[in-house]
């Protein structure tokens, strides 16, 4: 048994600890857990607890149905909104099959994977999210519009507001739990609130999106409202996406950086953005796979801006432009670990590891075959016509769900990403996502908006 074994079974007999969580996610970005006692543990990590494989999205097929969930100790937390005794833990698990082996549907194995990819060319991927949500005074039922809490707008200070409460509170729980946060605000939206979290290695932030989710629900549940991450639930307001600044470091030394270089860009950076914008339409289904993630990219409120408000719709990159799909930030010019990138089409309700897996890849893809990265754009990209994109070489995101499956369907690189498995099931599932969607729209709707949706 190693040290971190020894410090989990420890702890649970210090504080009394009775119940642990085992959590894993499915290929949709589902958190699932079994909870197992305190005396089940150590043989938990030596042989992992059993389960039916087959009972969860895209993991096995019903006569390969045996998995096993292996906790990962490195990842223990005390569940602070369990805080009266006995407590409750959690640990997020590695999914393995009978013989020991990885199992190829695990997301967290996805990304694993291609992290050690990265590893073996001497970088490690560092991510910082920023993820937005909304805050609905209750769950709506069916045919009812949702009812933010707040008119609150951008950076609005509401003391007597729910979500000034809310958001003190989460962000507490959040910290208590080992999630160190960077920002947090009132967003443009009413009752929409963002909170960032802070640079970590991409699988320890795609652990920390999965409790973060948790974390906002649990929250809200106490304070009587409901929190949302669905990309768009408002038709007159922006969506909720998530941001998030990305660089490449080789031990210590931030590969993305080059003093004096373009925005202190290195080549490896400049690749690295080719990449993502060479393959930006094959990841799409991956970064924003719900029906719902295209009306934030496309369907934009009465009165905005651009297609999707403030959302991503073209493929392109700028310094300082927030139309663009991949923007340079220029915060700290002089400091060399803050060079990096900022990838904007990513919506708060993806499967993390899994959208972390494919733009890594697309990143790596543009180092290892040196793709040339094209000009920036300085202009508005939303306020250009059709005829000023294409003549500076900017093409649409996919429109549609269906649109992006398509782009998806003949990615070599996705393909490779995700694995066989998680790549098929993935398409399988998405496809009958997008026809079940079609056959309960109205014809209206069939007529009008689904180019767009």
């Amino acid at each position: 048994m190693d040290r971190q074994q020894e410090f989990v079974l420890r702890t649970l007999e210090e504080r009394d600890i009775r119940f642990v969580r085992l959590w894993f996610t499915d290929v949709l970005g589902y958190l699932k857990s079994v909870a197992v006692a305190p005396a089940e543990l150590e043989g938990a990590f030596a042989e992992g607890i059993g389960f039916d494989g087959s009972a969860i999205e895209g993991f096995a097929r019903v006569y390969e149905a045996d998995m096993l969930a292996k906790p990962d100790p490195s990842t223990f937390q005390v569940l602070p909104w369990r805080s009266e005794a006995p407590g409750v833990a959690r640990m997020f698990c590695d999914i393995l099959m009978p013989d020991g082996s990885p199992s190829y549907a695990d997301p967290r194995y996805v990304l694993k994977r291609q992290l050690s990819k990265a590893s073996d060319q001497g970088f490690t991927f560092y991510t910082h999210p920023e993820v937005e949500f909304f805050l609905l005074k209750e769950n709506p039922s069916s045919g009812r519009p949702p009812e933010p809490i707040d008119d609150g707008g951008y950076f609005d200070h509401t003391p007597h507001s729910t979500a000034h409460d809310f958001r003190r509170n989460a962000i507490v729980m959040l910290e208590g739990m080992g999630i160190s946060v960077e920002f947090s605000h009132h967003e443009g939206g009413p009752g929409q609130q963002e909170i960032d979290l802070r640079y970590a290695d991409a699988l320890t932030t795609a652990d920390n999106l999965m409790t973060f989710r948790l974390v906002m629900k649990e929250v809200a549940l106490e304070q009587g409202v409901y929190a949302t991450f669905m990309p768009k639930p408002f038709t007159a307001y922006p969506g909720s996406g998530m941001h998030t600044h990305m660089s490449l470091f080789e031990g210590d030394r931030n590969a993305f950086y080059e003093p004096g270089g373009q925005y202190q860009l290195s080549k490896t950076g400049r690749a690295f953005i080719a990449g993502l914008l060479h393959h930006a339409s094959e990841i799409t289904a991956v970064c924003n796979q719900w029906v719902n993630s295209y009306k934030r990219l496309w369907g934009a409120p009465a009165g905005t801006a651009g297609a999707g408000g403030e959302a991503p719709a073209y493929v392109c990159w700028g310094h300082n432009n927030r139309s663009a799909l991949v923007r340079v930030p220029m915060y700290k010019p002089t400091k060399s670990n803050s060079t990096r990138i900022e990838f904007r089409s990513l919506d708060s309700a993806c499967n993390p590891y899994l959208s972390f897996a494919v733009i890594l890849a697309a990143g790596l893809k543009g180092i290892e075959q040196g793709y040339e990265l094209p000009p920036g754009a300085d202009d508005d990209v939303w306020s250009l016509t059709d005829a000023e994109r294409r003549a500076l070489g900017i093409r649409p995101l996919p429109q549609s769900l269906d649109e992006a499956i398509k782009a998806m369907e003949g990615s070599e690189l996705v393909a490779e990403a995700l694995g066989e498995h998680v790549f098929d099931f993935f398409l399988r599932n998405k496809k009958s996502e997008w026809e079940d969607y079609r056959r309960q729209v109205t014809p209206y709707e069939l007529s009008h908006y689904l180019p767009v949706l």
